[in-house]
C-alpha cells in the first residue's frame, strides 16, 4: 500500500547506535524528495539548512545527549512556523514570508533531535478538502497521480505514504490530518485540543479548533512524535496536561457507529470494509457494540461552517474587497460568504458547535472509544473538490468530509488507521475517537487494534 521506509523508531535506533548518522539520513531523504517532485507533496526544501541542522544533531549525539527522535527526517505542513523557512499557507499573500521563529511543537521536535527536510503542501489557509493552491498547484496521490490525496494536509500525508519521510506534521481543524492519511493508507492523529501547544504562528480562521497533528506509517511512530510535542506551555493558554494511558486497554467499552448517527451516504466498499473490520476485532476479543451518538436537531456541518467562513472574512475580507483574484477561487467564495453572515448567524453557529460538543461528551460518558469510518469514499479525481457520487447518490463538495469535523468541535482526540482498500487498492480508514484528554489511552488502543488488523 505504501513504500517501505525505515520507521522513525528504527532511524533513531540506527543513528544512536552509530550505524548511520543524521547527516546521511537527511541526505537520503532529500534525494527521495527530489526524485518524487512530480507528486508535489513537498513544496519547499532548504538543503543547506537541513544538513546544518542534521550536523548539529550528530554533534549533540557525540557529546552524549540522548534524543528520542535523533536524526528523524520530517516534513512540516506549509502553515506551521519553522524558523528561517519560507512558510506560505499556500497563499500568494504569504509567498515571501519567512517564519521568524519556531512554533512550540517544532521547537520541541528539534529538541528531540528531528531534522526538518521540507515543507509539505496545503490548500490555501488549510481551508479546502483537497490539496491544491494557486501558488503551488495540486498535490497528487502516491498510488494514482490522477487522484487527490484529499486535504488540507495532503502534502504531509503523501510524503509519508510515498516513503519520502517516516514522519510528517500537519494541522487538523476539521479532519485535515485524518482524511488524507485515510486516502493514502497511513495513520493520522488529531490530539485533544490543547494537548500539543499551538503557535506562535499565523492567525487562525478556525476559532479554537485547529491542532498540530502527526502523520506516520504506524501508530507507534505517531505516539513517539506526540510524546515529543505534548504538554502544557505557558505561552499557550489553551495548552493542557494530558492523562496517563489506561492500564486495561482490553476492558475499554467500545462502540461502532457505521455513519456516526448522521444521515449521510457511504460507499458500499467502505461500509462493508468497516463492518468486516469490526467483526475481526470482536472475534479477537474486543468488546464492541453498535451504537450511535444522538445529535441535537439540525446538527450538520452546514450549521457550523459559518465559523470558518466568518473567520476567513475577518482575516482577509479587506484584501478580498480590493482584489478577490489573489485568492484560490474556492477560498474566495468562502470569504465572500463569510462577509455576508450576520452576527446572529455566526453566534448561531457557535451555539451549534457547543451543542455538538455536549452531545459527544454525553455519549462518551458511557463509552470509552467510538469507532467510525474516517471517510465515506476513496480518493477521487485531482480536478474536483469531491467525488460526484457517494453511496450511489449525488454528493456535495463536502460529502467526503462528513465523519471528522464534529470531533474538532468537541475538542476530542481521534486517530485514523488503515483498514481496507477498494478493488483498485485505494485505501480507506478506521477512525477511533476518545474522551478529551485521553490521548495516550487512545494511542495505546489504536496500536493494539492496528496489530490485530495486520495479522
Amino acid at each position: 500500500m505504501t513504500k517501505q521506509v525505515n520507521s522513525a523508531r528504527g532511524i533513531t535506533a540506527d543513528v544512536a547506535a552509530g550505524r548511520t548518522n543524521a547527516v546521511e539520513t537527511a541526505k537520503a531523504a532529500l534525494a527521495r524528495i527530489e526524485a518524487a517532485k512530480a507528486l508535489n507533496a513537498v513544496v519547499t526544501i532548504d538543503p543547506a539548512r537541513t544538513l546544518a541542522d542534521a550536523a548539529a544533531v550528530d554533534a549533540r549525539l557525540r557529546a552524549g545527549e540522548t534524543m528520542p527522535l535523533a536524526g528523524v527526517p520530517i516534513v512540516v505542513k506549509d502553515n506551521i512556523w519553522v524558523a528561517g523557512w519560507r512558510v506560505t499557507q499556500g497563499s500568494h499573500l504569504f509567498a515571501d514570508f519567512v517564519a521568524p521563529e519556531d512554533a512550540m511543537a517544532i521547537e520541541r521536535l528539534r529538541r528531540a533531535g528531528a531534522v526538518i527536510v521540507g515543507i509539505g503542501a496545503t490548500s490555501e489557509f488549510a481551508c479546502k478538502g483537497v490539496t491544491t493552491s494557486q501558488l503551488y498547484g495540486p498535490t497528487r496521490h502516491p498510488l494514482d497521480r490522477a487522484l487527490t490525496p484529499g486535504g488540507s494536509s495532503g502534502g504531509p500525508a503523501a510524503a509519508v505514504a510515498a516513503g519520502l519521510v517516516p514522519l510528517a506534521i500537519g494541522t487538523d481543524a476539521g479532519g485535515s490530518s485524518r482524511r488524507p492519511p485515510a486516502h493514502v493508507g497511513v495513520a493520522g492523529f488529531k490530539p485533544s485540543y490543547g494537548a500539543i501547544p499551538y503557535g506562535p504562528g499565523f492567525a487562525e480562521p478556525f476559532f479554537g479548533l485547529s491542532v498540530i497533528a502527526p502523520i506516520a506509517s504506524d501508530v507507534a511512530d505517531i505516539a513517539l512524535a506526540f510524546e515529543a510535542m505534548a504538554g502544557a506551555d505557558p505561552r499557550d493558554p489553551d495548552s493542557a496536561v494530558i492523562a496517563s494511558q489506561a492500564e486495561d486497554i482490553a476492558g475499554l467499552r467500545m462502540a461502532f457507529s457505521p455513519r456516526l448517527g448522521l444521515d449521510v451516504a457511504v460507499d458500499d466498499i467502505v461500509a462493508d470494509g468497516l463492518a468486516s473490520t469490526v467483526d475481526r476485532l470482536s472475534a479477537a476479543g474486543l468488546r464492541i457494540m453498535q451504537r450511535d451518538p444522538v445529535w441535537p436537531t439540525g446538527a450538520t456541518e452546514d450549521a457550523i461552517m459559518p465559523l470558518q467562513h466568518a473567520g476567513l472574512a475577518a482575516l482577509y475580507g479587506d484584501t478580498f474587497r480590493k482584489d478577490p483574484t489573489i485568492f484560490d477561487p474556492d477560498v474566495a467564495r468562502q470569504i465572500e460568504r463569510g462577509l455576508s453572515w450576520s452576527g446572529a448567524e455566526v453566534a448561531g453557529a457557535l451555539v451549534a458547535s457547543a451543542a455538538v460538543a455536549s452531545a459527544f461528551a454525553a455519549f462518551l460518558t458511557e463509552m470509552d472509544l467510538l469507532l467510525t469510518p474516517t471517510v465515506p469514499c476513496v480518493a477521487w479525481s485531482l480536478t474536483q473538490l469531491g467525488p460526484d457520487m457517494i453511496g450511489g447518490k449525488p454528493a456535495s463538495p463536502r460529502g467526503h468530509a462528513v465523519f471528522t469535523p464534529f470531533v474538532n468541535h468537541a475538542r476530542l482526540p481521534a486517530i485514523s488507521i488503515p483498514c481496507g482498500t477498494d478493488p483498485r487498492a485505494l485505501p480507506f480508514g478506521l477512525q477511533i475517537i476518545a474522551r478529551r484528554g485521553q490521548d495516550r489511552t487512545l494511542l495505546g488502543a489504536a496500536q493494539r487494534i492496528e496489530a490485530m488488523l495486520r495479522r
